[in-house]
């Protein structure tokens, strides 16, 4: 079954204009849908919560209905698991924070080489406190993380590992189910940073049976807002942020300094909204009877569609010999996003995409907040890497335009 690229572009009003959008893995187009939903609680609902008026109820109903369809979206256990707020960078600095509280000095922590630096320097800001810190590198063949190099980098005081559910440079899917199991028979918690997976494929907490997981909205088709999940038994011991008189067991309200955006998470249901439409568009009778699982038909759509349109890019950048992918070099749905990186021969990154900007298209190139990884590929002198981020609404016609564009520059 194909995805009818006419329908789905229609829920994105910005895709009605000139430019074409490959920088979606620093910011997607957002729905309508979820900008309704938006000005629905502002205009309608805009007040504190806790009163006994009838608007503050429907405000404190829409905010718990917005927390239920995340917890469906992430498939949490709870919606108390869910904790919203600014940012992943800033939830995982909230996370570090409380975790810095129980840890003791001495006690390790385990990153990767090929995060976002959001699910690093969080943690390397513990080393201040006495805490540990060990680096979990890529292979430099593959560029893929292997439990044979963790293995040993493990130990009875290893108290957390973090790492990226799919690299925002590399595109690669980690398989995060598997190291989860490891790094649990080993005594130790695992933090997932989800942003460059969230807006490609449909999370399962249970399944992958982690202890935190974060991911951006504005990323997967929202605003600027987060979710950091975090398994109840862990949140419950964990002490909170907020203020003295917000009771620990209060959660996720403890984690939430100043209260949450109301509004933008009320939004976030427009997502759901979206997800629901799509299966239903494309299953007719044969649409599943619950929102998680118009959720799975949703994500079955937009996994293949995206292998479709990555194949195409792959395909023409593997053909041109002056150009190095990095990262994987075939499309492949269930071990990479299409999230594409490269460098040409002779050229500085830095160069390309405002050639790339006089056809309206909408590239970039850096080291996109994983500046660890680009100085261990040594691509930190050539400006970092081009990169080309891709989702579900673009069409292999816009692809093919890029493809014209690079034909002029290299």
């Amino acid at each position: 079954m194909l995805l009818n690229l006419d329908k789905v572009r229609q829920y994105f009003p910005a895709l009605a204009g000139e430019w074409i959008f490959f920088d979606n893995a620093g910011g997607s187009q957002t729905l309508k849908k979820v900008v309704d939903r938006i000005s629905e609680f502002l205009l309608t609902s805009d007040v504190q919560l806790g009163a006994s008026y009838s608007v503050s109820q429907l405000a404190g109903e829409r905010l718990a209905l917005a927390t239920r369809g995340m917890a469906t979206l992430i498939n949490a256990n709870s919606s108390k698991e869910v904790v919203m707020g600014p940012s992943t960078t800033m939830m995982l600095k909230v996370l570090s924070i409380c975790l810095g509280q129980i840890f003791t000095p001495g006690d390790e922590i385990i990153v990767t080489n090929c995060d976002h630096e959001a699910n690093i320097g969080a943690w390397v800001a513990l080393e201040k406190q006495g805490m540990k810190v060990k680096v979990w590198q890529i292979r430099p063949d593959t560029l893929e993380l292997d439990l044979a190099d963790l293995e040993p980098l493990m130990n009875q005081r290893t108290k957390l590992v973090a790492l990226t559910h799919a690299s925002n440079i590399l595109g690669t899917i980690n398989p995060i189910k598997k190291i989860a199991a490891f790094v649990r028979d080993r005594g130790a918690m695992i933090c997932v940073d989800g942003v460059a997976y969230a807006p490609h494929r449909l999370i399962d907490v249970q399944d992958l049976d982690v202890d935190f997981y974060a991911l951006s909205f504005y990323k997967a088709y929202g605003p600027h807002h987060a979710l950091l999940y975090g398994k109840e038994e862990h949140l419950l011991r964990l002490p909170g942020l907020n203020h003295y008189f917000i009771a620990q067991t209060d959660i996720p309200y403890k984690f939430q300094l100043g209260n949450v955006n109301f509004e933008l998470s009320y939004g976030m249901l427009g997502l759901c909204d979206y997800l629901s439409e799509l299966a239903q568009l494309h299953y007719d009778n044969q649409t599943a009877p619950d929102l998680r699982n118009q959720m799975v038909q949703a994500f079955d759509l937009i996994s293949i569609h995206e292998e479709k349109i990555s194949d195409r890019l792959l395909n023409y950048l593997n053909s041109k010999s002056n150009v190095k992918i990095i990262g994987q070099s075939k499309a492949d749905h269930k071990s990479r996003v299409p999230t594409i990186s490269f460098v040409v021969d002779g050229m500085h990154s830095s160069t390309i995409p405002p050639k790339v900007d006089q056809h309206y298209i909408g590239i970039r190139y850096g080291d996109f907040y994983a500046k660890r990884l680009i100085e261990y590929l040594g691509l930190a002198s050539q400006g970092g890497i081009v990169r080309v981020s891709m989702v579900h609404y673009n069409t292999l016609e816009e692809v093919n335009k890029l493809i014209e564009a690079f034909e002029q520059i290299f």
